[in-house]
């Protein structure tokens, strides 16, 4: 399977269904760190008249690593539970 990463900025598609998103900002303690939060988003499909609802599994919470480890972790997970797309900030 194919996995496109997409920059969120960029984008002009919402996020919708089943796809990871790819945070990094420095470490506030040290500016030198790169820090990345990954999670997977999944929209739950409800009832006929409620609106849909989404399940959050957060799989990597600031953890110390490039922005091309985050997202090579990203899309090697991607591929595995067949997620069509990847975004980043």
């Amino acid at each position: 399977m194919t996995v496109r990463i997409v920059a969120e900025r960029d984008s002009r598609e919402c996020p919708s269904g089943d796809y990871v998103r790819v945070s990094t900002c420095s470490d506030p303690l040290d500016d030198t760190v790169t820090l990345a939060t990954i999670q997977r988003f999944v929209e739950k499909e409800q009832p006929e008249g409620a609106s849909s609802r989404v399940h959050v599994k957060t799989l990597v919470m600031k953890q110390p690593m490039s922005v091309d480890e985050a997202l090579g972790f990203a899309t090697c997970y991607a591929e595995r539970k067949n997620i069509p797309v990847v975004y980043t900030d």
